[in-house]
C-alpha cells in the first residue's frame, strides 16, 4: 500500500519501519536458532587424564572419559538436543580394518556408555558410524587389494558398530561413510538386535570438502590422499537429492547436509523436498576460519557465529551440529 509524503505524492512503503529498534526487529524476524536445535560434536581421546587443546579448532578440545562426562551434563542443562561423540584410539591401536570400532573396550564404546550413564534421556547421546578415526591408513572403510575402498565388507562393519552403540546406550547413530547401502545394513542390524527406536541420523549429502581439515587434526586422522571416490563432488545437487532419497528409501530418520555453509543451496533444495527433519554441519573449517578472523580482529566474533547459525537455520535446516553449541546456548546475547 502506497504511503503519501507531506507533499501528497504517493510513496512506495517504507520496510524500514520494522527496522527501526531491537524490539520491532526480534518480533518480526522470521528466522530463529534455539538452543533445542543445536547438537556439539565432541571428541573423546583414549589415554587422555584431562583434556587436550586442538590446536586448529580454538576452544575446542579433545576430552577424557571422565571431562566428557561433565561436557555433556553442561550440554544437558544448557538445554541442547544432543552431543555427537566422536572416538579417536591411541595411535598404536590403529589398524586396516579399524578393529578398534567393533572392541567393547573401545574409547568410542566406553564414552557412549559413560554418557548415557551421565545424562540418560536428558540429553540425545549420538554417534559417528565411520572407521575414518580407527583405520592405519585414514579411509572410511576397509580397502581391497588395490587400495580402493571395499563399500560392501565396510557396510557390514557399519552395520555391526552401529549395533555396539545401541547396546552402550546411544540414542541415535550418524554413519558418515557415504557407502552406498548403509542405511539400509544399519536398520535391519539394529531392527533384528532389538533396537528398534536407535534412530539414524543420515549424512545423506557428504561433500569432499576442503573444509575438513582442523577435524582430521581433531580425530588425529592417518589419511594420505582424498576421499573423492566416495564423497559427494561439488559440483553436484541433484546426486545429492538422488542420494537423499536413497537414504530416506533405506530407513533414514533425518537427513544431513555437510559441509553447511558453502551448501545453503543444497539444504534448501533438500528441505523443500523431504518430508523428515533435514540436519546440516557447520563443520571444523568453518569454525576454524571465523575462530582466526575473529583473533585478527577481522571481523566480530559474537555476531559472525550468530550470522553463520540464523543462515543455516534459514537455508532450511531443522538441526545444527556445530562446535559453538554450548556456548550459543548458554550467552543468552549470541541469541536474536
Amino acid at each position: 500500500m502506497a504511503a503519501l509524503n507531506p507533499r501528497g505524492l504517493n510513496l512506495p512503503d517504507r520496510p524500514r519501519r520494522l527496522r527501526t529498534n531491537p524490539v520491532v526487529r526480534r518480533m518480526v524476524a522470521e528466522t530463529t536458532v534455539a538452543p533445542r536445535q543445536l547438537i556439539l560434536p565432541a571428541f573423546v581421546a583414549e589415554g587422555l587424564t584431562e583434556p587436550r587443546p586442538i590446536t586448529s579448532m580454538p576452544g575446542v578440545e579433545q576430552h577424557s572419559l571422565e571431562s566428557i562426562k561433565k561436557l555433556a551434563h553442561d550440554a544437558a542443562e544448557a538445554g541442547l538436543a544432543g552431543i555427537m561423540l566422536f572416538g579417536v584410539p591411541l595411535p598404536e591401536k590403529k589398524d586396516a580394518t579399524g578393529s578398534q570400532a567393533l572392541a567393547g573396550d573401545g574409547i568410542l564404546n566406553l564414552a557412549i556408555a559413560a554418557v548415557h550413564a551421565e545424562v540418560g534421556d536428558d540429553l540425545l547421546v549420538m554417534s559417528d558410524v565411520c572407521l575414518d578415526e580407527f583405520t592405519d591408513h585414514g579411509h572410511c572403510g576397509v580397502l581391497t587389494d588395490d587400495g580402493v575402498v571395499d563399500n560392501d565388507a565396510t557396510v557390514e562393519l557399519y552395520a555391526q558398530m552401529a549395533v555396539l552403540h545401541a547396546e552402550a546406550g546411544v540414542h541415535m547413530v550418524g554413519p558418515s561413510g557415504m557407502m552406498d547401502g548403509q542405511v539400509g545394513a544399519i536398520r535391519e542390524a539394529l531392527d533384528q538386535a532389538g533396537h528398534l527406536d536407535t534412530a539414524i541420523l543420515a549424512y545423506a549429502a557428504k561433500y569432499s570438502s576442503s573444509y575438513y581439515g582442523p577435524f582430521r587434526e581433531a580425530v588425529g586422522s592417518s589419511l594420505k590422499g582424498d576421499r573423492k571416490t566416495y564423497q559427494q563432488d561439488l559440483a553436484n545437487v541433484r546426486e545429492s537429492l538422488r542420494e537423499v532419497r536413497l537414504d530416506l528409501g533405506q530407513g533414514a530418520d533425518l537427513v544431513m547436509i555437510k559441509p553447511a555453509l558453502s551448501y545453503l543451496d543444497v539444504i534448501a533444495r533438500v528441505a523443500e523436498r523431504v518430508d523428515v527433519p533435514v540436519a546440516a554441519y557447520n563443520i571444523s573449517g568453518e569454525y576454524s576460519m571465523i575462530e582466526a578472523a575473529a583473533e585478527r580482529g577481522w571481523i566480530d566474533r559474537d555476531a559472525a557465529i550468530t550470522e553463520t547459525l540464523t543462515s543455516i537455520r534459514r537455508a532450511g535446516a531443522d538441526v545444527i551440529l556445530t562446535y559453538w553449541a554450548l556456548e550459543y546456548a548458554t550467552r543468552p546475547e549470541l541469541q536474536r
